[in-house]
């Protein structure tokens, strides 16, 4: 078994033991292999380990690997931040889009996204812990964002994604991820069809399936440290 299938392995043990402690079906916790600055053969390798959904940061990056990896039927998922010049593109390559934290962006990727294609799969960013370092909306704005995201031709609203601040605390980070799965059941109260809690990393994984996970982004457990 190579280096990353084994990586692999492990991550759906630790997913495996998280669900177990939390009383979920680990089949309810989607994996998204983070392999921005990994190179186009590192993903072909866990594409031949079972892992079907990967999640890029650079536009130019992910446009080349996608070429190179052409054959495969990949997910394709846009976890970095949008920008105005970039959004045509991620409109027309990607399958989801996890950082939405503004309406101006949303409505560009509505008109953009090809008719072609299915709906593009879009998640609101919050920012639970206020980082100015970070991008998404305060929670307190999140849900109305959502609600307008919702009623854009070609998107489908899915839910809410976060990266909160780093910590080594259970209790914390599990406090954080609690922002989150709250606004899901706010927006869910208030007739939003979502189902999508997008958070938890390779440090955290455990914290976010504990509070209602539906996909943890998972890079350096899977492909080792960032390659640039």
């Amino acid at each position: 078994m190579g280096a990353i299938a084994a990586a692999l392995q492990a991550v759906h043990a630790r997913i495996a033991a998280a669900c177990a402690e939390a009383g979920r079906d680990p089949a309810t916790v989607q994996l998204l292999a983070v392999s921005k600055t990994h190179p186009a053969d590192a993903i072909r390798a866990a594409f031949a380990a079972g892992q079907r959904a990967f999640g890029e940061s650079y536009v130019q990056e992910a446009l080349a690997k996608q070429a190179a990896l052409a054959d495969l039927e990949i997910e394709w998922h846009y976890i970095g931040p949008l920008q105005r010049n970039k959004t045509r593109a991620v409109a027309e390559h990607f399958a989801w889009v996890h950082g939405i934290d503004r309406l101006d962006l949303a409505e560009r990727l509505s008109r953009q996204r090809p008719e072609s294609l299915p709906p593009l799969q879009v998640c609101v960013q919050v920012n639970v812990g206020g980082e100015t370092s970070k991008r998404g909306v305060p929670p307190d704005a999140a849900v109305a964002l959502a609600r307008q995201v919702a009623g854009l031709p070609r998107l489908k609203l899915r839910g809410f994604m976060t990266i909160p601040p780093p910590s080594d605390a259970p209790a914390t980070q599990r406090g954080y991820f609690r922002v989150l799965a709250a606004l899901l059941h706010q927006a869910r109260a208030e007739g939003l069809d979502v189902d999508t809690l997008s958070m938890g990393m390779s440090q955290d994984l455990e914290s976010a399936i504990a509070e209602g996970a539906t996909i943890i982004r998972v890079g350096t457990a899977i492909f080792g440290a960032r390659q640039g």
